[in-house]
């Protein structure tokens, strides 16, 4: 079972900004070798923080109203939106460590 969900622009609204967990959306298109070479280890991470986060994929070709209205402009770009605000952008592939390491700083429980 996967544990990231596609979505669309309809769906957006509710999937995403009604959410009350954090949610990692990752924005991608299928003529992208990068979006290929992240989503294994995008799919990791939905896996291994399903009670702390959403993780949803939203194809920018088919869907290009959300990807206009938060200026994505390369793939792949990852928003992490908390109480349906963006709070971390990150684009193009990274490894594992480093996305987690950015999210930990935004999802962080303050002291």
């Amino acid at each position: 079972m996967n544990a990231v969900h596609e979505i669309t622009d309809d769906q957006f609204e509710a999937e995403v900004l009604g959410a009350e967990l954090p949610v990692l959306v990752e924005f991608w298109a299928q003529w992208c070798g990068p979006c290929h070479m992240v989503a294994p280890v995008v799919e990791k991470i939905a896996a291994e923080r399903t009670e702390t986060l959403r993780v949803v994929k939203i194809n920018s070709d088919e869907n290009p109203l959300v990807s206009a209205r938060y200026r994505v402009l390369g793939l792949p770009t990852m928003i992490l939106f908390d109480h349906g605000e963006p709070v971390l952008q990150l684009t193009g592939a990274r490894p594992k460590s480093a996305i987690e390491r950015e999210l930990d700083k935004v999802l962080a429980p303050t002291a």
